[in-house]
């Protein structure tokens, strides 16, 4: 049987401008927080709206590009694959946190600095 494949695409607006960190090592890593909308009639026929926020973290290269291109509001494409980590917090109780580690950043807004083809920022060859 062939391995299943953890794969995430997300198309949301940013809820704030991206969070950089450099890490000890050096690594830079982007924080980024965004916001999805599902849109579906009530079970009274009404339209209903539901917002999801989803943490998402890009690394090095991806991260800056993020960094430089991408402010409060983009709508941007999310590729990714669902990751999980767990901490100890000042009680002594263990907390999980569910992230999307960003593999490629497309920005569908036009106010973004992208070449006319749209733009994809992907590991290190980015085109922005």
């Amino acid at each position: 049987m062939n391995s299943v494949k953890n794969s995430v695409q997300l198309i949301g607006h940013l809820g704030a401008e991206p969070v950089m960190r450099t890490l000890d090592n050096g690594a830079k890593v982007a924080r980024l927080s965004i916001a999805t909308t599902e849109r579906y009639k009530g079970k009274n026929g009404e339209w209903m709206e539901e917002t999801t926020w989803h943490s998402v973290v890009a690394w090095e290269g991806l991260a800056e590009k993020a960094e430089q291109h991408l402010y409060k509001g983009a709508q941007v494409l999310i590729t990714g694959k669902l990751t999980s980590r767990s901490y100890v917090d000042s009680k002594g109780d263990k907390k999980y946190i569910y992230e999307v580690k960003a593999t490629a950043i497309m920005a569908l807004d036009k106010k973004v600095n992208v070449p006319e083809s749209g733009a994809v920022l992907v590991k290190e060859d980015l085109p922005f």
